[in-house]
C-alpha cells in the first residue's frame, strides 16, 4: 500500500515507518520537524518507496495533495509531552485539535482508512484502574494547563468516532508510555529519556514528589505492534483501544532500575512538582490500562519485559552519545 504518516520523523512514527518500509509499503512522511529530526529517518531517504515533505498538518492544502495519493493514513502527529503542553499550551490545542480535524476531513473526502493516535492522558485524574476504554474521564480545572492535552486528545477522539458514523473507517488508539530507541533524551515527553540522560551524565536523578506514583511503560516495538493490528482489523473500524503493557511501576523503581542499569553513581533525589511546573499543576497517581479489548479484538498483548526493553533503550543513548 501507500501510506501517510503523520509525525514520521518523531520518535514513534519514525519507529512506525522502519516496519512499514520493511513491510514493503509505499511511504509518505508529513513531519514540520518541530519536534521530529531528519536523523531518525535519514536512512530510508534514497528509497524510491520513501517520500518525505517538510510541512505541517496544519497546512490543508498539503494535506489534501498527499492524501488523495494513499491507501491508509497513521496520524501521529501532534505536540506531545507534558513540558511542551504547560510551557505553550496555545500551539498544543491548535495542533492536536486543528490538525486532526485536518487529516479527518481529508480522510472523509478521499475515503481513506485511517488511524489516530490518541493518549493515556484521555483518563486525566481517574482512579478507576485499570483503565477502561469507555470508563468515564475525570479532569482538573481548566486553570490547570496540563489537562488542555487531555481535553484536545478527547476532541481529537470525538472527530474520529463522529466519522466513523458517517462510514469512514477509522480506528483510535491510546498509548501508554512508549519508550524505546530515538526518545528525545532531553527527555521533555518521557521520564525514561530523562532519567536515563541524566545517569549517563552523572547526574542526579530527578524524582517528582515521593516517586509512588505509577505508570505502565510500553517498548515501541510492542506499541507498533497494537497500532498496525488497529489498522489493518477490520474489527477495530470505529473502535477505541489502550495499546500498552499493564505492568504497573512507581517512578521510584523505575529511577533505581535505571541507575542500576547505567552502573551510576547518581543519587536520587525528590523535586516538588511545582518546582518544575509551578504551583497550578496536578498529576495522577495511577494510570494502568485495562488490555482486555486490545487483546480479545485485535490479539494483541505487550510482550517486552520492562528490564530487556530498558537495556535496548539504553544502548540506543550510549550510542547516540558516541556519535
Amino acid at each position: 500500500m501507500h501510506i501517510l504518516v503523520t509525525g514520521g520523523a518523531g520518535f514513534i512514527g519514525s519507529n512506525l515507518v522502519d516496519t512499514l518500509m520493511e513491510q514493503g509499503h509505499e511511504l509518505t512522511v508529513i513531519d514540520n520537524l518541530s519536534i521530529g529530526k531528519v536523523s531518525n529517518i535519514k536512512h530510508h531517504l534514497e528509497s524510491e518507496r520513501f517520500h518525505f515533505v517538510n510541512d505541517s498538518i496544519l497546512n490543508l492544502n498539503t494535506l489534501e495533495r498527499l492524501i488523495r495519493q494513499v491507501d491508509l493514513i497513521y496520524h501521529l502527529a501532534a505536540v506531545v509531552g507534558v513540558k511542551y503542553v504547560v510551557d505553550d499550551p496555545l500551539t498544543a490545542i491548535v495542533t492536536n485539535v486543528r490538525g486532526t480535524e485536518n487529516v479527518l476531513e481529508m480522510a472523509f473526502k478521499y475515503w481513506v482508512r485511517s488511524v489516530i493516535v490518541s493518549s493515556s492522558e484521555i483518563y486525566g485524574k481517574s482512579t478507576d484502574v485499570p483503565l477502561q476504554e469507555d470508563g468515564d474521564r475525570l479532569l482538573g480545572s481548566t486553570t490547570v494547563g496540563r489537562w488542555s492535552y487531555s481535553d484536545a486528545k478527547a476532541i481529537d477522539e470525538y472527530f474520529a468516532l463522529a466519522y466513523a458514523k458517517k462510514g469512514l473507517d477509522v480506528s483510535v488508539v491510546r498509548y501508554f508510555n512508549a519508550y524505546g530507541p530515538r526518545l528525545d533524551p532531553r527527555g521533555y515527553g518521557s521520564v525514561i529519556a530523562k532519567f536515563i540522560t541524566q545517569a549517563l551524565r552523572g547526574d542526579p536523578l530527578t524524582v517528582y514528589d515521593d516517586g509512588q506514583q505509577t505508570r505502565c511503560f510500553t517498548h515501541v516495538t510492542d506499541t507498533i505492534e497494537g497500532t498496525i493490528k488497529a489498522a489493518t482489523s477490520r474489527d477495530a473500524v470505529g473502535q477505541v483501544f489502550n495499546i500498552g503493557s499493564n505492568r504497573e511501576t512507581t517512578i521510584l523503581e523505575l529511577a533505581s532500575l535505571i541507575q542500576r542499569l547505567v552502573d551510576s553513581e547518581s543519587e536520587i533525589v525528590h523535586v516538588p512538582y511545582e518546582a518544575a511546573y509551578g504551583s497550578a499543576f496536578e498529576e495522577t497517581r495511577r494510570r494502568v490500562p485495562s488490555v482486555i479489548r486490545a487483546r480479545e479484538m485485535l490479539g494483541f498483548e505487550a510482550q517486552t519485559p520492562l528490564e530487556e526493553g530498558l537495556s535496548q533503550t539504553l544502548e540506543w543513548f550510549q550510542n547516540s552519545v558516541a556519535q
